[in-house]
This record gives structure tokens, sequence and C-alpha cells, in this order.
């Protein structure tokens, strides 16, 4: 008897393995049936954020299912990185994420890294942009040189988006290459750290343009230089570095893109894929990111890794 139960049972099981791998199949190429989950790891009104929202809408259009944006904060991204790492590998949760997750925090968190090729399945880079350098009005100066002119007098407090971000190693950057100190202040991200300028808690910061606008525009921000080919067309007052005599910009720009944990399966990242890449080309969101100072960048996964080609592994929080 005990031979053929265990025949039995055998074909039990294969039985049911037939009827799931079907299933398995409709249930990615039916994707998505349900709620995603899109995590920003860092505060509310950055590009990042403002990124994610035009896409999220877009994509709740075309699927046909809520896209929710949420925003975990912390650990210059790692926060947010390490919880989209640790999620179910279904496509339900993602992150968009800037150049520094992937890229800076493994260098500066070693001992806290996830492995990027490991625990990541890249889905496609969504925008580009540029940095633009801000500082509190009341620091008096009017100009690039007259703000070279006191860093060089006295050591001027600058805020960042935390430590290791593209704020605190672009503005080390331009201190070098003005041959000038500065002192390094730690903020959760892009909006509280370019408020802390504006309030006059520290003199200057780079900031992506959407998170400084609206500040310049009420005349609580003054903006110095951009760290672009070309003058931002919301920002035309604001000459470029190369234009004041800084050939090798230091404003080095930044990138960000969208990822989903490692095993999400194939036909699932290329359908977030082709629907990233038509909500950024959408005329109306494309408009959206380019007076924000972004550029659309679509892109496929395997662009996404040539961009960011050290990603090797990504720091935890």
């Amino acid at each position: 008897m005990s031979e053929p139960m265990s025949r039995r049972a055998a074909l039990a099981l294969l039985g049911a393995g037939s009827l799931a791998l079907p299933a398995l199949a409709q249930s990615q190429t039916g994707y998505p049936t349900r709620q995603i989950l899109l995590i920003v790891p860092y505060p509310a009104g950055g590009a990042v954020d403002l990124a994610a929202r035009l896409v999220a809408e877009k994509l709740r259009l075309e699927f046909g299912q809520p896209v929710v944006v949420e925003n975990r904060a912390g650990a210059n991204g790692m926060v947010g990185a390490a919880a989209v790492a640790r999620a179910e590998p279904d496509g339900y949760t993602l992150l968009m994420a800037p150049r520094e997750v992937f890229g800076i925090n493994p260098i500066l968190m070693p001992q806290q890294a996830l492995d990027g090729k490991r625990d990541f399945a890249y889905v496609g880079v969504v925008a580009t942009g540029p940095y633009v350098l801000v500082v509190n009005p009341g620091l008096g100066v009017g100009s690039f040189a007259e703000f070279v002119a006191l860093a060089k007098q006295r050591e001027l407090p600058y805020a960042s988006f935390g430590k290791g971000s593209m704020a605190h190693l672009n503005i080390e950057a331009l201190a070098r290459r003005l041959g000038v100190r500065m002192v390094h202040v730690p903020y959760r991200g892009a909006p509280p750290a370019v408020t802390a300028v504006a309030t006059g808690e520290v003199a200057l910061t780079i900031s992506t343009p959407p998170a400084a606008l609206s500040l310049m525009q009420d005349g609580k921000l003054k903006a110095l230089a951009v760290g672009n080919e070309r003058r931002l067309r919301d920002m035309s007052e604001v000459p470029t570095m190369t234009e004041l005599g800084l050939s090798d910009d230091p404003l080095i720009p930044n990138f960000f893109g969208l990822v989903a944990p490692a095993g999400t399966p194939a036909p699932i990242v290329a359908r977030l894929n082709a629907a990233a890449a038509r909500a950024i080309m959408a005329p109306e969101i494309a408009t959206r990111l380019a007076a924000s100072g972004l550029d659309p960048a679509p892109g496929s996964p395997r662009t996404w890794r040539a961009w960011s080609p050290e990603t090797s592994s990504v720091s935890a929080g």
C-alpha cells in the first residue's frame, strides 16, 4: 500500500504544481489587481517626491488601481530603501530614489549595506535634475562673487539632506574648489534643509529646484548659481557655474528612478517600466517636470544600472 500511496501523493503534488504555474503566469500578466505602494525615502516637497506623485497619478489612471505615495524619511534615504528591500517581490511595493541611495551610502555605511544587485530589481530611470546654490537673503550677498568673498572671511554653516547626501558632498566639493571651509549641518531631507536656510538657522545649501522655487519667489531664499549646462526656465536670472568661471562644475546633478524588491517577476518589471515611461513623457507631466527644473529621462532597467555602475550595495538605516 505504501508505494501506491506515495505515487498518488507525488501525482497530486505534480498536479498542484501544474495548476499553480498557469495561476502564477496569470497573476503576472493581470498585474496589478490591487493597490500599489510607492515609497519616497525623503520628506514631502522635494524633487523625488514631486516626480513620484506625478508618476503615481498616471500609473493610477493606466492601471485602474490606487497608487499611494508614502514618505519614509531617515538615514539619507535608507529607511525607505530597506522597507522596500524587505517587501514581497510582487510589484506592489516600489521605491522612487536618487543616486545617493544606490551609490554613495554604501561607501559611507558599509557595515549596514544591502546588496543592490541582490536586493533590488531595477525598473527604470525617471528623471534627472540639477542643484541650485541658495543662501539666506540676510547673509547680505547679492552675487556668487560676494558669497565667495564672505566664505573666505569666515566659516559658513550649510545644510545638507543628511550625511553622505548629494548636498553634503557637493558643497564640500564646492568648498574645496573655492579654497574655503564650511560647517556641515545635516537635516532629514531637502525640504527641511531648505527651510533651515530660509529661516536663518544656516547660511546656505544646494537645493533641487522644486524645493526652493516658492521660497525664492517669496524672497526668503536667494539663488546664486545653478549646476547645469544651461540656465533653468523658471530661474533664468540665475547663472550657471560655468558662466561664473567654474568650468569643472562642482555641483553634480542628480538622477532618480524606480526599483522593486529583488525577485519581482520580469513581466511585472517590464509592465512597470513601460507604464512609467508613458507617464513621464505625457505632455502635462513632462511640462510640470520641466517647470521644476527636472528633465524626463525614461530608461530601461539596464539604463538604470548603467547610470549607477556603483550599485553593488545599498546601505540600510
